[in-house]
C-alpha cells in the first residue's frame, strides 16, 4: 500500500532577478501561466493526493484564482507563506492532513518536474528518511573571496547542483524544522533544514530540463521545452 503524499508548492516569491512587474510565477509560457503547467504536474501524478499552495501576501488571490479557473481536485488549501521561503515551507507543513505519511516540497517555478522524479523522490525518503532530486554540475565550481578571488576549486565530481521535489518522511521534516526554529537555523534548502538536524539526505538523479524559472533567459528555454513536449 503506497504511502499518502502530500505536495507543499512553494509561489510565494516575487521573483526580483526577473525584471518584472508580474511575480514569475504567474508569467505566462506558451498560453498558460508558469505556476499552472507545475501545479498541474501534481494534480495529474497518481504518486500525489493533496496538494498545498504557499502563497504571498499579495498574490493568495491570485493563486486561487487559478485554482478556480483550472478547477484543480487535489488542492487543499491556499495558505499564506512567511518572509523567506524557510518560513513558506514551516507555515504549509503545520497545514499537513492527519493522513500525511510523505511531503513533497517543490518550486511554483519548476514545472517541468516529472512523473518519474516524483515517484523516485517518495521512494528515496521511504527509504533514507529525506530524497532531493538533483543533477552533477558541468561546470568547474570555484569558491571565491569578498573580492571575488578564487580561493579553492572542488573535486566537480562530487558536486550536484540540487533540484526540487524535496521529500521526506512527515516526522523527521517537521522535526528538522521545528529545531531549525528553535535554533535560529536559516539554510539554503530543505536537504540542509535536515542536515542541521543530522540526517543525511539521499540524492537522486533528476534531469538538467528540470530549471527553475528564474531570469528572463530562462522563459526562453522554458518554452523551447514546451513546445518540444507539444510536438
Amino acid at each position: 500500500m503506497r504511502p499518502y503524499c502530500t505536495a507543499v508548492i512553494m509561489a510565494a516569491g516575487k521573483g526580483k532577478r526577473m525584471g518584472t512587474d508580474i511575480s514569475k510565477q504567474f508569467l505566462p509560457v506558451c498560453g498558460k501561466e508558469i505556476l499552472a503547467w507545475t501545479v498541474e504536474k501534481f494534480e495529474a501524478s497518481p504518486s500525489v493526493d493533496e496538494i498545498i499552495l504557499m502563497a504571498g501576501k499579495e498574490g493568495r488571490e491570485e493563486v486561487q484564482e487559478l485554482c478556480d479557473r483550472y478547477g484543480w481536485k487535489k488542492i487543499r488549501q491556499v495558505a499564506l507563506g512567511g518572509k523567506e521561503r524557510q518560513d513558506s515551507v514551516a507555515n504549509g507543513l503545520e497545514l499537513l492532513s492527519a493522513q500525511t505519511e510523505v511531503v513533497l516540497i517543490h518550486d511554483g517555478v519548476r514545472p517541468f518536474v516529472t512523473e518519474e522524479m516524483i515517484r523516485e523522490s517518495i521512494e528515496g525518503a521511504l527509504s533514507y528518511g529525506g530524497c532531493v532530486i538533483g543533477v552533477p554540475a558541468k561546470d568547474t565550481i570555484k569558491v571565491c573571496d569578498k573580492n571575488q578571488m578564487a580561493v579553492e576549486t572542488p573535486e566537480r565530481s562530487t558536486l550536484w547542483q540540487i533540484q526540487t521535489p524535496q521529500t521526506f518522511q512527515r516526522e523527521l521534516i517537521c522535526r528538522a524544522y521545528e529545531k531549525a526554529k528553535a535554533d535560529g537555523f536559516l539554510g539554503t534548502d530543505d536537504a540542509s533544514v535536515a542536515e542541521h538536524m543530522g540526517r543525511q539526505v539521499y540524492v537522486a538523479k533528476g534531469d538538467y530540463r528540470n530549471i527553475k524559472i528564474t531570469t528572463k533567459e530562462d522563459l526562453v528555454i522554458a518554452e523551447a521545452f514546451i513546445r518540444e513536449e507539444k510536438a
